[in-house]
């Protein structure tokens, strides 16, 4: 882990803007597409990138902004890894978009966020708050193997139980889906029917498959290498080089999570979830508590 100051930390437009505290991740993923090298890293993805005056940026720029909008997090590293819980930067992030009356939508694979629900509520009261879970993988060992550092699956629906609990809106990532390991019916049903169970609002898929770069190529074929002896071979005499990698299921998989999304009215398609997520309602932006 290493610090540095950063010139700016939000990006976007005015409708909506992003923002990552870290980069890097110790969550070691083994498909993790944040470590192709069109990102252009600079160091060691494990050795964490912490911008350690993101609060200051953050409070700098939404005290200017005149309209409120929603800001999103998590989508190039984890906001809730390993070192927010000795840092908190993510925490004095969320306070300060709850301070000037922002909303935010959250993507994480950690339980960790559970330390933030109050704020998260608060959030969610007073503006709009998204929670974005990741779920690829039912089962409990293939998940300890392709998501290592992280919790399992079977927690991260927890946390989607508690957000139910709360009133705060849910959206899960139902990928990667990687050809011949976790692209079954069974895997994709379960997760699904829990997606039921916890109310989530939307699942997103882009198709029931992975992308590979280089980068993130190297890094996944070696985890394959060591825990599914063979597959690579598979892969590439299946892909050879390519950058999108469809499970040959994919169009009964995709049937199956349209049927199911379509029968219990969650939303199934990328851009309906994320214009869900980017829309803020003006009646909850005229103003802010600190207003008062």
């Amino acid at each position: 882990m290493h610090y540095v100051e950063a010139k700016g930390i939000l990006t976007g437009n005015a409708g909506h803007y992003g923002m990552n505290i870290y980069r890097g991740c110790s969550h070691g993923c083994i498909y993790c597409d944040s470590r192709s090298k069109c990102y252009k890293f600079t160091h060691p993805f494990e050795d964490i990138e912490v911008k350690k005056n993101a609060p200051e940026l953050l409070e700098k720029a939404l005290k200017s902004k005149r309209k409120r909008c929603m800001i999103g997090t998590g989508s190039m590293s984890d906001p809730y890894m390993h070192c927010e819980e000795e840092l908190r930067l993510t925490r004095k992030c969320l306070e300060i978009i709850y301070k000037y009356g922002f909303g935010a939508a959250i993507q994480t694979k950690s339980d960790r966020i559970l330390q933030d629900i109050d704020l998260l509520d608060d959030i969610n009261r007073s503006a709009k708050c998204v929670v974005q879970i990741t779920l690829t993988t039912y089962d409990k060992e293939l998940c300890s193997i392709l998501e290592p550092n992280v919790c399992n699956t079977q927690r991260r629906i927890e946390v989607l139980e508690k957000m139910q609990e709360r009133g705060i809106p849910t959206v899960v990532w139902l990928t990667p889906v990687l050809p011949f390991i976790n692209d079954t019916e069974e895997n994709i049903t379960s997760i699904l029917n829990e997606c039921v169970r916890t109310g989530v609002r939307g699942v997103i898929d882009f198709g029931m498959g992975l992308t590979l770069r280089e980068g993130d190529r190297e890094y996944y074929y070696a985890a394959l290498d060591k825990h599914f002896p063979g597959m690579k071979a598979r892969y590439i005499q299946r892909y050879g080089n390519a950058y999108e990698l469809p499970s040959p299921k994919a169009k009964e998989l995709t049937a199956i999570f349209k049927s199911i999304c379509r029968k219990t009215g969650i939303m199934s398609t990328p851009e309906d979830c994320f214009s869900y997520m980017r829309e803020l309602p003006e009646k909850n932006t005229q103003i802010s508590i600190f207003d008062l």
